[in-house]
């Protein structure tokens, strides 16, 4: 039963409609998997978990309008596990509603000790899975937040991608319209790689779409990429949405994108994702220079 459990994750991995054989090393990827969902389970009252943030930057002016907060765990043996390795164990054994509902509640107490401190707020985008779209505490805590900290709920942005968006499309209509009469926001990430359903840009409350990474990194050298980005752009303008581009690595993408209309960037070229203190003062060193002008003017 046990080579047959780490068969069918196995399949499941590789998309729907598949199946695989056993085999020694699915044995092995199975036993890792084990391991990582058991430290898993006590990972949060461990304090294993911090937040890490990625700004976003104004593609026009490139001053810094926001950022992603992205989950990182750091196991005292095991080191360093990415969040591509334990948020599909997360999701797979409901961990992430609480795991969730830990890092939206980061973000939001970041907002209110930068309000505290007098700082310049910024938006700041969490990611929510389908299953947390469904949580009830989640609305719950947002809207006990919204009341209670006077913070602008429009900084608070939800992304969720287009796949888990169209898992359960009536709950999830309901979800977003409840959260949205809040006042927070909402984007679609990794557009492009999912069921690109246009119905639901028309039926749900999206505010920006956010290019995926793999359309973004060889853009200057794929026609295709170029067209599908340029696609992307138009269609999102035209319904009034925002449009951000993922994975900008270099300063010709960054160039392009700008000549294309996109909104914001994010990516290595900007800042990789870093803790809290290191954002502080990397946007505090950035508005006490010069070098956001001149690169404007150069851009």
């Amino acid at each position: 039963m046990r080579r047959a459990d780490a068969a069918m994750y196995e399949a499941k991995a590789s998309g729907r409609d598949q199946y695989r054989f056993f085999s020694s090393e699915l044995d092995k990827l199975a036993r890792e998997r084990r391991t990582l969902e058991q430290q898993l389970r006590h990972a949060l009252e461990r304090d294993e978990l911090e937040m890490h943030y990625q700004p976003r930057i104004d593609a026009r002016t490139l001053q810094v309008v926001g950022a992603e907060a992205l989950m990182r765990w750091t196991h005292p043996e095991l080191g360093a596990i990415p969040p591509v390795k334990f948020i599909p164990i997360a999701e797979e054994t409901g961990l992430i509603r609480p795991l969730g509902l830990w890092a939206m509640q980061q973000a939001c107490e970041l907002l209110v000790r930068w309000k505290a401190e007098r700082r310049p707020l910024l938006a700041l985008s969490v990611n929510i899975s389908a299953t947390q779209l469904a949580d009830p505490a989640l609305l719950e805590y947002l809207r006990d937040f919204t009341r209670r900290s006077g913070i602008d709920p429009q900084l608070l942005e939800l992304e969720i991608t287009e796949s888990q968006l169209m898992e359960n499309v009536g709950a999830a209509g309901r979800s977003l319209s409840a959260l949205r009469q809040l006042g927070v926001r909402f984007s679609i990430d990794d557009f492009g790689t999912g069921y690109s359903s246009l119905a639901y840009l028309k039926r749900f409350p999206i505010d920006k779409l956010k290019i995926d990474k793999s359309f973004v990194q060889d853009l200057l050298g794929d026609t295709t990429d170029l067209a599908i980005v340029r696609a992307i752009m138009a269609l999102g303008h035209n319904l009034g949405l925002g449009v951000v581009a993922e994975g900008v690595e270099n300063f010709a993408v960054a160039h392009q994108l700008k000549l294309l209309g996109c909104d914001e960037l994010q990516g290595y070229h900007f800042a990789r994702p870093m803790r809290v203190d290191a954002l502080e003062a990397w946007i505090d060193a950035r508005r006490g220079t010069a070098v956001e002008a001149a690169t404007s003017r150069a851009l």
